[in-house]
């Protein structure tokens, strides 16, 4: 487990940047999975590993959160500040992969 204030600053902005439920995260990443070739035959169903990590984070209490979450939640604040608002297609599925629509306000 990770403490201190650092970490609760981290935790405020993942789940300001995050602005998509888990259920909508867990939904978008399978339909973007199954695209044109299907599923694939690996048990995670060619889901982005990124995505797969933000939903282990949201599902989690702060309490419980690992150094491996702490950089997940670092990689999505700094993957949703380069990137920025963009809504070209691309630039939307990135984000929206790590949880962050920028369509929505």
């Amino acid at each position: 487990m990770t403490e201190g204030i650092d970490t609760d600053m981290l935790w405020d902005e993942f789940h300001r940047v995050v602005n998509m439920t888990s259920e909508e995260l867990r939904s978008y990443l399978l339909a973007e999975a199954s695209g044109e070739e299907a599923f694939t035959a690996h048990p995670d169903l060619g889901v982005d590993e990124l995505g797969r990590s933000v939903l282990h984070v949201l599902g989690k209490r702060k309490v419980d959160l690992t150094d491996d979450d702490v950089r997940v939640m670092r990689q999505v604040i700094d993957l949703v500040e380069t990137v920025g608002d963009k809504t070209d297609d691309e630039s939307r599925r990135v984000l929206m992969t790590a949880g962050h629509d920028p369509l929505r306000p």
